[in-house]
């Protein structure tokens, strides 16, 4: 199977019920899956975020939703350059706090919980299969 192919397989089970990842992938996705590469496991980051149904994403006081705290952290992504080599430099460089006041950013998921990024981002990253340690093949789109 083609290696984007199997990305979207895998982000489609891992996405299936419509918020963040279940607590543990299918056995058959798991077993036949070669491990995401870091620029992977960043879109899969990003796209754990924007399919959160009804989540607010706190920024500075402000509220945004899903697809706006996507596209921020996205932005962020494609300007860090060097400084982001893997998942979790994406995670602690783009997604955790403002570099303009250095508030942490937050998400309120639907059902109320709230929750400092870092950590839903850490907790989704913990339940992806390893990636390679390829640092070089990061790209931002």
């Amino acid at each position: 199977m083609k290696p984007i192919l199997a990305t979207i397989i895998v982000l489609s089970a891992l996405l299936g019920a419509g918020s963040a990842f279940p607590a543990t992938a299918p056995a058959s996705v798991s077993a036949t899956t070669a491990p995401f590469s870091e620029q992977q496991k960043i879109e899969i980051l990003l796209s754990s975020i924007g399919h959160l149904q009804g989540a607010v994403f706190i920024r500075n006081g402000s509220e945004y939703t899903a697809a706006q705290a996507v596209e921020h952290i996205r932005y962020k992504w494609q300007h860090a350059g060097d400084r982001v080599k893997t998942a979790e430099d994406f995670i602690v460089q783009c997604a955790t706090k403002s570099s303009m006041s250095g508030l942490p950013y937050r998400i309120r998921l639907a059902d109320g919980t709230t929750m400092d990024s870092a950590v839903f981002l850490e907790q989704q990253l913990k339940r992806m299969p390893a990636g390679p340690s390829s640092a070089t093949s990061v790209s931002r789109h």
